[in-house]
């Protein structure tokens, strides 16, 4: 994993987040960090506000969070798999 360092830019509550390798947001940043912890709060589309550790974080560049979702528990991978579900398609 690339060091917080090495991130094109800082993390900002509204960057969109990105599953490794996808093309569409499945969801965006509430809170970096709550209470001191090593994790960011993230609104996931149909799913709520989750806490995802900053270790599973790949890379941060031009407002884009891109995540390793094999770093994640099953139940927020499952989340993330059904962000869109709810959407119709051509709206």
């Amino acid at each position: 994993m690339p060091s917080r360092s090495k991130w094109t830019e800082s993390i900002s509550v509204g960057f969109q987040v990105f599953a490794q390798g996808g093309d569409e947001e499945f969801g965006a940043i509430r809170d970096v960090c709550p209470g001191g912890r090593d994790e960011f709060l993230v609104n996931i589309e149909n799913g709520g506000d989750h806490c995802i550790p900053l270790d599973a974080i790949i890379d941060v560049h031009d407002e884009k969070v891109i995540v390793d979702v094999a770093r994640l528990p099953d139940a927020t991978r499952r989340l993330i798999k059904h962000a869109h579900d709810s959407e119709v398609p051509g709206l």
